[in-house]
């Protein structure tokens, strides 16, 4: 017998299809990880006194900008 959550979980899939949705599973990295956060140094020590990264800061902050208000 399923169990009340697993209920709902179904019920919320189903109506999600029938608005035409599907489900998609994303994997992304894990950003608590120690070996992110080294990776993400490493990185950013490739971009010092690189004749780019003020650029490349601008753009960012540019970007950032834009993204107020979102939700």
């Amino acid at each position: 017998m399923a169990s009340s959550h697993e209920s709902k979980v179904a019920r919320h899939c189903e109506r999600r299809r029938a608005a035409g949705l599907r489900p998609v599973q994303f994997w992304v990295p894990d950003t608590r990880s120690p070996e992110f956060a080294a990776q993400v140094r490493k990185q950013c020590q490739s971009l010092k006194n690189d004749p780019t990264e003020a650029e490349v800061l601008r753009f960012t902050e540019e970007a950032a900008a834009h993204v107020e208000g979102w939700e």
